[in-house]
């Protein structure tokens, strides 16, 4: 019988923390909401919500040594995955509203208003997921649920082999932006998968199944 995976969802006081625990104990995992920094480095995974503006979330995590307890797991390769801006605030930079903050610079790039008619961007969208995506294992032609104005809209970070390529996930509001992202220990979603129904299910299966 396979061991089911204890997840530590951050509890940094941002993001839809109830509704990631529900998720991802639908996924099979034994979800734990915590802002205990032993818990959260010590579990099989670590989940990193996030709602709301980019240099707010980053404020929230530094003020709960979330910065520290991501780069302690990433250093040990253990799996992390961030959520809506809870990915953003991994990159160098976010720009909202003239205002430029710096993130936790766990990638290099910025995060940027998108470029699209209406904003918010927010509803259900399809993605072009990388051959060899885990996230996307089986639900290759699923929609997702999106709500946000900002994103990443290139990826400049340079990989070396023989350290294995990113697996990028795309989609297109506008412009295309990153809707995931697959990198080592590090994974990103910019929607949300604890409001995409069973297809987000699925995707936190293949995530907790991977650990």
């Amino acid at each position: 019988m396979s061991r089911t995976p204890t997840i530590a969802v951050f509890d940094y006081e941002s993001g839809n923390v109830h509704s990631a625990v529900k998720a991802l104990v639908a996924a099979g995992a034994n979800a734990v909401l915590t802002r205990d920094r032993t818990a959260a480095l010590e579990a099989d995974g670590l989940v990193v919500p996030g709602v709301g503006a980019f240099a707010a979330v980053r404020d929230a995590l530094h003020a709960h040594g979330g910065d520290e307890i991501i780069d302690r797991r990433l250093a040990g390769g253990r799996p992390v995955l961030g959520i809506c801006v809870g990915m953003q605030v991994l990159f160098e930079h976010g720009v909202e509203r003239g205002q430029d903050s710096e993130g936790l610079g766990e990638w290099p790039g910025a995060v940027t208003e998108l470029n699209a008619p209406v904003l918010p961007h927010m509803g259900w969208n399809t993605v072009s997921p990388d051959e060899g995506s885990i996230l996307f294992d089986g639900i290759e032609d699923e929609r997702f649920y999106f709500v946000h104005s900002y994103a990443a809209q290139k990826w400049e970070l340079d990989v070396i082999p023989p350290f294995p390529q990113p697996r990028l996930t795309w989609t297109t509001y506008g412009d295309p932006f990153l809707a995931a992202v697959e990198n080592g220990p590090l994974s990103a979603t910019q929607f949300h998968p604890e409001k995409s129904g069973e297809a987000g299910i699925r995707l936190l299966r293949n995530w907790t199944r991977s650990l």
